[in-house]
């Protein structure tokens, strides 16, 4: 175990190697790794593998059960990088998960899934994009906004008690720290988070220390943090 001080946060967080085959969970709970970029990989307590925008870092050896891409650019829909796939492994897309405005909701046996708003005028239509908002089985909740700027949706998504929240603070395509710290305040998630910093690198340490959200916790790429 190590501790370690995150922006304005301490949490304790259990680092693990990327290199393991076995898909565990935890006796503590979930396990979620920062891959750096816009990527993501949880492990449910349940041994399930959720990998989110495929394409910086590493970490894509555990067998897949689910992959969640938010939208069509190349930065997010590495999915080749999942060679390992179980049987019944779901790829669920913007494309399946908004048709005609309704945003898709999916109830699986290890996680709810729902699909969010997400989008700007700068890069990314609205209508081509989506965020999700995973429930996990014991409901500790993740939030992984996708390449956006501020949505109409987010206040709503305040109320519902967020855990981890993870927001794009690039600048360029998206929205930039400032306005992503103000869309953490209207998320009020319990931990705030940055990422997709920076066109072409996995993670910036100056641009997540310039997202000045409340409960800000920083992960650099790489690292992988259990749960609570």
């Amino acid at each position: 175990m190590k501790r370690i001080l995150c922006g304005m946060l301490t949490l304790t967080t259990l680092l693990l190697g990327c290199g393991s085959t076995m898909a565990e969970g935890t006796a503590s709970g979930h396990r979620l790794l920062y891959q750096g970029h816009g990527s993501l990989r949880i492990v449910t307590k349940e041994g399930k593998v959720i990998y989110i925008d495929p394409y910086a870092g590493e970490g894509y050896d555990l067998p897949a059960d689910l992959i969640l891409i938010t939208h069509g650019h190349q930065d997010h829909t590495a999915v080749n990088l999942i060679g390992n796939r179980n049987d019944d492994c779901r790829i669920i897309t913007y494309k399946e998960a908004l048709i005609n405005g309704e945003y898709k909701t999916y109830d699986l046996e290890y996680a709810r899934v729902e699909a969010v708003q997400a989008g700007n005028n700068r890069n990314h239509d609205i209508r081509e994009c989506v965020g999700w908002l995973i429930t996990l089985s014991d409901g500790i909740t993740v939030y992984a906004t996708g390449d956006t700027s501020t949505t109409d949706q987010m206040k709503e998504l305040g109320e519902r008690g967020i855990d981890y929240a993870f927001f794009v603070c690039d600048g360029i395509y998206n929205m930039d720290p400032e306005e992503a710290a103000s869309c953490a305040g209207m998320v009020n998630a319990r931990h705030n988070i940055p990422y997709h910093m920076a066109p072409g690198k996995p993670f910036d340490q100056k641009k997540a220390e310039m997202f000045d959200a409340p409960n800000r916790l920083i992960i650099p790429a790489g690292e992988e943090i259990t749960l609570e």
